[in-house]
């Protein structure tokens, strides 16, 4: 696939396999890219704002600080995904798969992520202010120094093996200490 010459025509076919493909830095706001297998792909620093990304195969792609903000994501695979530092404000991440994904101090302020899958997502230092977390999955994933003010924590699940600190601020505004009771804004 990386001999091929890679144009805008080409990656707004559905289905299109890019797996393993580089595209750093590359400029794709509001493209297409439903159903596509990213699988392995390299988009750090990419430009994919408003991006059409639903069902796409995103496993083991490396998004480095990659500008994700107003995408759709849903349904999309990003089991065990790198988006460190990546823009993901107000995206939607509804039924996705962060599983074991790496989020260390990504920007998810309103980002949807009601019935997404973060089983051992590392979510340090992560924004998640105003998102929807509601009937998430979080089992044994990593919440340390994580803001989750204002984020919608109904119905989640696997918050009791999920690990916070001390740093992790709560939606109330609050900190996250060895007492907090967290039913109460899971119920």
């Amino acid at each position: 696939m990386s001999d091929q010459k890679i144009t805008r025509e080409f990656l707004l076919k559905r289905y299109v396999d890019l797996s393993d493909i580089n595209l750093r830095y590359c400029d794709l706001a509001g493209i297409d890219l439903s159903f596509a297998n990213l699988s392995g792909a390299n988009l750090s620093f990419a430009n994919l704002q408003n991006a059409d990304l639903r069902n796409a195969n995103l496993t083991n792609a490396k998004l480095w600080i990659a500008d994700l903000l107003g995408a759709d994501l849903s349904y999309a695979d990003l089991t065990n995904a790198k988006l460190l530092g990546a823009d993901l404000s107000r995206v939607d991440l509804r039924n996705a798969s962060l599983t074991n994904a790496d989020l260390l101090d990504a920007k998810l302020l309103g980002a949807d992520l009601s019935y997404s899958y973060l089983s051992d997502a590392k979510l340090w230092s992560a924004d998640l202010s105003r998102a929807d977390l509601s009937s998430a999955r979080l089992h044994n994933a990593v919440l340390w120094d994580t803001d989750l003010t204002d984020a919608n924590l109904a119905k989640i699940t696997g918050f009791n093996s999920a690990k916070f600190n001390s740093d992790t601020i709560l939606p109330d505004g609050s900190r996250w200490t060895d007492d907090t009771d967290m039913t109460r804004f899971t119920e």
